[in-house]
């Protein structure tokens, strides 16, 4: 088994993209975004975040240094551009803005799509973990250590906001709307420590 899986590089790949990726820090942000949803499109905004999520992680993982050079971007400049939209999402959630009624019929698929999907879930810090773990691959047990890693965070993410209506119906409106902008000011924390991270490597480069 061994010779197929590296226990310890899965378990670092999965350790750095559980707390990059923080499945339990999810679930009051993903409350938030989807608290005017039933809870049949709450659920079907889970799986469509996590299958984006996962295709943008799987993609980055393959050909993100690639597209990366080809376009002539740098990491920090991915991460800052990741921790700007972390920012903007965080002030909807903040002032209420993400409550608001939209028309159903493009909801789900939007808050899917963005920011669920990325930069929330696929955001630069896993983006770039994952790319650096995939430049530290050396052997096919590697490989698939990596793979499964993705895997199994993403399974967690699922389980994370699969269950989100149960914490909903115990939180209530109020107390859903309390975790909402409490989670709005720590992801808004989140995305200013991005950019100062990556304004930091871009100084450091220069």
């Amino acid at each position: 088994m061994s010779s197929i899986v590296d226990a310890r590089f899965f378990a670092e790949v999965f350790i750095t993209l559980f707390v990059i990726m923080d499945p339990p820090g999810t679930v009051p942000i993903f409350l938030g975004l989807t608290g005017a949803m039933t809870g049949r499109q709450r659920n079907r905004a889970a799986r469509q975040a996590i299958l984006v999520a996962f295709g943008v992680i799987v993609s980055f993982a393959l050909f993100g240094q690639q597209l990366l050079s080809y376009m002539h971007i740098s990491l920090p400049a991915l991460q800052a551009s990741g921790g700007l939209l972390l920012l903007l999402v965080a002030m909807e959630l903040l002032t209420g803005k993400s409550e608001e009624p939209q028309p159903s019929g493009n909801k789900g698929v939007n808050v899917a799509l963005v920011p669920l999907g990325t930069p929330l879930l696929a955001g630069p810090g896993a983006i770039v973990a994952t790319m650096v773990f995939v430049q530290r691959a050396s052997e096919p047990a590697h490989w698939v250590s990596i793979a499964l890693g993705v895997v199994a965070v993403h399974v967690c993410l699922w389980l994370s906001m699969r269950f989100a209506n149960l914490i909903h119906r115990v939180l209530k409106d109020s107390g859903t709307t309390l975790v909402t902008r409490i989670a709005g000011l720590l992801l808004a924390a989140i995305a200013v420590q991005l950019v100062a991270d990556a304004v930091r490597a871009f100084i450091l480069a220069g």
